[in-house]
């Protein structure tokens, strides 16, 4: 199997994975809840984000890595992750809902720009090493931005 195909049928697997324990876990106990209080625990998630600077980290991946690749994927996660924490503080408040919506824009672009320039990358022929994301996280990031974009009717009129 071409290792371009492993590397998307991981993603595929992981968001079918990640949208199952959504769909029978995460959401039954979210969806009662007001969105700002839905919101916290997928923020908290993506406050992990800052571990996107590892393409940064020289031995952690390819030395081949493009830099324009590495820097726009390390400070993509990281202005993510930010977002995801001013949003936390912000929350209860009109202004923590438009920051919201700006995290989950902004989270949701740059994790297409990683997945588009990854793709570039892989057609190209270059690698980005050991270190590249995990596919259990980018369902996860997939799933959560769904989530945050998409609240049910009953949560947001409480």
């Amino acid at each position: 199997m071409l290792p371009q195909l492993c590397f998307f049928a991981s993603i595929a697997f992981s968001v079918i994975a990640w949208g199952n324990v959504t769909v029978r876990y995460i959401w039954p106990e979210i969806c009662d809840r007001p969105w700002t209080e839905a919101l916290r625990p997928l923020l908290v998630l993506h406050s992990f984000r800052f571990l996107g600077l590892a393409f940064l980290v020289p031995g952690v991946v390819s030395p081949d890595l493009p830099a324009a690749f590495a820097h726009s994927a390390a400070y993509g996660d990281m202005i993510a992750a930010a977002l995801a924490l001013l949003t936390l503080l912000a929350l209860p408040t009109r202004a923590g809902m438009v920051i919201a919506w700006i995290f989950n824009l902004w989270g949701s672009a740059d994790l297409l720009n990683a997945f588009y320039q990854g793709k570039c990358l892989r057609a190209a022929g270059r690698t980005v090493g050991r270190g590249l994301v995990h596919s259990d996280f980018i369902g996860a990031a997939a799933v959560d931005h769904a989530r945050a974009g998409f609240p049910d009717s009953s949560a947001t009129s409480k």
